[in-house]
């Protein structure tokens, strides 16, 4: 059963307790990511989620590592674009000490200018990652194109300028303006004691003030935009992108039947078009991004130089059909078949569960059940997918982003 409620301290908790597990896992969700940044601070959000590993007025780096190993627990973090959470999980009899670990991140870090200058380093190194990673880094670069001067154009990890500009001052006065007690969601699920966990959040996390600034209403530009990148390496990479609906939207899972057929799975039009019928790339697929404020619909492929126009035509011919040809009524059945087993099948893990109801809560203020969730993929309908399927089946209102060894000209392909 998920239970919502707000703690005296204004932080808001949603539990799922399964006293048949032996384990629990605990997320903590702070509605603060690149989206809230701009481009003098872009990367802090990411900076400081690194700098929490980095000790505590309690604990050393090394001994948060080795406290939370000696426990056997899994602990970790991330950030997006509009949220960061911090997790672990833990055996239920240590779960408690588990979190007593996590709100000492989070609660006693000291930010010590040494490690600022030694992660410093590590992020710079994670940012050389990504761009010798093209089927990453061309994500960002398709982000800046289709978000266009919105805040969902920052990119997580900022710019080299930025992370090597950012001060001590900078992350602390962020987490002032964002670490704030209605800004952070805790979300639990398995079996634990809900009585001390209670207790223990409420003494740690009363330490953030209560308010953070209200979010400034944004809407997206509209336009292509294209753009490229030259590097040396063997393939071409293409991005392509449309913007399209937010999380809450009543088409958000007719948008993921379109998507499955279109280019999400192995029997996708796009995959036995492009890959097993013309041989033209190894991975290519279309996929969904949606956040509170917004969303993209986007197909990538990694092409052998050369292929760029044959692959866009290629794109544009199966787009082409689908629209002609309509998705059937059973092809729509098959997909929330699909879409149904994969949610049943994420249930089975505390951390999938934990990072829904975690989400939801966050950026739309509401958790749904398994049989709400259900009830929503089974209400779909074949008439709201295929009036979805023509907001996305026109390769002539799309974005594009490339990066290859030579020269490539977006633009010109994709608008002749």
């Amino acid at each position: 059963m998920i239970e919502c409620k707000t703690l005296p301290c204004g932080v808001r908790l949603v539990t799922e307790r399964i006293p048949r597990y032996q384990s629990a896992s605990i997320g903590i969700w702070i509605g603060a990511g690149s989206a809230r940044e701009n481009g003098k601070n872009n990367g802090v959000s990411h900076f400081i989620e690194h700098m929490f590993f980095q000790g505590t007025e309690t604990r050393s780096a090394l001994q948060l590592a080795k406290d939370t190993d000696d426990l056997g627990c899994s602990m970790n973090a991330f950030t997006g674009k509009e949220a960061t959470c911090f997790h672990i999980k833990a055996l239920t009899d240590v779960f408690p000490q588990a979190v007593d670990i996590l709100l000492d991140m989070l609660c006693r870090s000291l930010f010590a200018e040494k490690e600022m200058r030694k992660e410093r380093g590590v992020i710079l190194e994670e940012l050389n990652m990504v761009r010798d990673t093209p089927d990453d880094y061309i994500m960002d670069l398709l982000d800046a194109k289709v978000f266009h001067q919105t805040p969902l154009a920052c990119t997580v990890l900022g710019t080299k300028a930025s992370v090597k500009a950012l001060k001590r001052d900078d992350l602390l006065d962020y987490i002032h303006t964002w670490y704030t007690t209605d800004n952070i969601v805790v979300s639990v699920v398995g079996n634990f004691d809900e009585v001390r966990l209670e207790e223990q959040l409420e003494n740690a996390l009363s330490v953030f003030r209560g308010k953070c600034p209200a979010k400034a209403a944004e809407s997206m530009k509209n336009g292509r935009r294209f753009g490229s990148l030259t590097k040396d390496i063997n393939q071409t990479h293409i991005a392509l992108g449309v913007p399209t609906i937010a999380l809450d939207s009543p088409d958000y899972y007719a948008q993921l039947v379109v998507c499955d057929i279109l280019g999400g799975s192995m029997s996708s039009r796009l995959f036995q078009n492009i890959r097993e019928r013309k041989g033209l790339a190894y991975n290519v697929f279309s996929a969904t991004q949606s956040y509170a404020d917004g969303g993209m619909f986007y197909i990538y492929a990694g092409l052998t130089p050369g292929t760029e126009r044959e692959f866009l035509d290629a794109v544009a011919e199966e787009m082409q059909g689908l629209a002609e040809d309509g998705i059937s009524e059973e092809q729509t059945e098959i997909v929330k078949q699909r879409m149904k087993s994969g949610f049943i099948f994420s249930l089975e893990s505390t951390n999938s569960r934990m990072h829904r109801l975690g989400r939801n809560m966050l950026l739309l203020g509401r958790t749904y059940t398994e049989e709400e969730t259900m009830a929503e993929i089974d209400a779909v309908t074949c008439g709201q997918v295929n009036d979805f399927l023509h907001r996305v089946c026109d390769l002539n209102t799309y974005s594009g982003v490339a990066i290859s060894g030579s020269k490539i000209d977006m633009k010109h392909l994709l608008q002749g």
